[in-house]
């Protein structure tokens, strides 16, 4: 039987090698199309980690992001870099992975958000995650923008016990570098 505990770590306290670990784990897993935005955008939170027979095999994290909604900014755990090595697949390492950000969503933010990809979307949709029905967009610096190629593709999940955004109007981002969503 091999080790597959789930490892919560903020970026802060993983090493050098880990964070190159993860890199070349995401290299791989999305067939080198992840840029170094798309690599700076899972940094700065909380990392789930899965190791087996002493090698990375399957990683998420979860950043604060800030989501505007009907007047509200809402703190929102915005899930990024989840991968699981292609011949790991299928094996419930994602839905470990998950559910480790699950729990650091329900503690510290107000709701889960993602952009799924078609990949990801089962995934997702079987843990609870809900596809956003209203319009998306973002707080750009030269003010709000709808990104309408993002509708369909953002999730969000709510803690139990918190209630669900009603989807009138739109959810606005944070602006950030490279793809916003």
């Amino acid at each position: 039987m091999t080790d597959t505990r789930t490892r919560l770590a903020h970026t802060a306290q993983l090493g050098d090698g880990t964070l190159k670990e993860i890199r070349a784990l995401l290299d791989a897993a999305f067939d080198g199309d992840f840029s170094d935005e798309d690599f700076e955008h899972g940094l700065g939170g909380m990392h789930a980690l899965i190791h087996r027979d002493g090698e990375l095999v399957a990683h998420g994290s979860v950043v604060q992001r800030r989501a505007v909604h009907q007047g509200r900014a809402l703190r929102t755990g915005y899930v990024e870099a989840v991968a699981v090595r292609a011949d790991r697949r299928r094996q419930g390492l994602g839905a470990a992975v998950m559910a480790a950000l699950e729990e650091v969503i329900g503690r510290a933010y107000v709701l889960g958000a993602l952009s799924a990809s078609d990949e990801g979307a089962a995934l997702y949709a079987g843990r609870g995650w809900r596809v956003w029905e209203g319009t998306v967009g973002a707080l750009s610096p030269d003010g709000p923008v709808r990104l309408p190629e993002e509708e369909g593709s953002i999730y969000l999940w709510t803690p139990p016990g918190r209630s669900w955004p009603e989807p009138a109007g739109r959810l606005l981002f944070d602006w950030r570098d490279g793809d916003v969503l």
